[in-house]
């Protein structure tokens, strides 16, 4: 199975904070692991949805990668709101983080914070031991998502190319 462009790469979760903070999306998000156009109309579904291909990439059991997220998910939500999800969770047998990404045209209640349909999803997955990692992604994303310019670039990208591309963008100019 070919991998995505990091499948290779190990990554130090001791790194230093710089280097991390130059980490960029596209180190971890596989183009296979890019929807564009989620089908599923409920949350356990968009994460069944975008577990698949992450599952994939990162070797893992699709279903297992969805029983971490819904543990995860009940703790409390990971809709953040402004149309925004960021489903994450740690696996043990998971060797480095994976991103996959997410459009839901329609919009889905992912029983957001401010109880509005989510529309773009960013799914971690990472190792159980990389906390720093997972945590300065988390905010990487997070930071990167409140441009409200950007979110309307990816609303209206007609396919995982564009959605794929304009990440990159905003990415590197982050």
């Amino acid at each position: 199975m070919a991998g995505p462009r990091h499948a290779g790469a190990k990554i130090d979760i001791t790194e230093s904070s710089t280097a991390e903070a130059n980490m960029k999306l596209l180190e971890f998000l596989p183009k296979e692991a890019v929807l564009a156009d989620l089908k599923a109309h409920d949350k356990k579904g968009v994460l069944q949805e975008l577990a698949g291909p992450v599952a994939e990439v990162a070797g893992v059991k699709s279903d297992d990668l969805v029983q971490v997220l819904m543990e995860r998910e009940r703790l409390g939500t990971t809709g953040i709101g402004n149309g925004i999800g960021i489903p994450h969770g740690k696996m043990k047998n998971l060797n480095s983080l994976v991103i996959g990404f997410g459009l839901s045209r329609n919009g889905i209640d992912f029983e957001s914070m401010d109880a509005r349909p989510t529309h773009i999803f960013f799914l971690l997955a990472a190792p159980e031991n990389s906390t720093e990692l997972h945590l300065k992604m988390l905010a990487r994303i997070s930071k990167i998502l409140k441009h409200d310019g950007f979110r309307e670039k990816l609303m209206q990208a007609h396919d995982s190319d564009a959605i794929y591309a304009a990440i990159g963008e905003e990415d590197e100019d982050f």
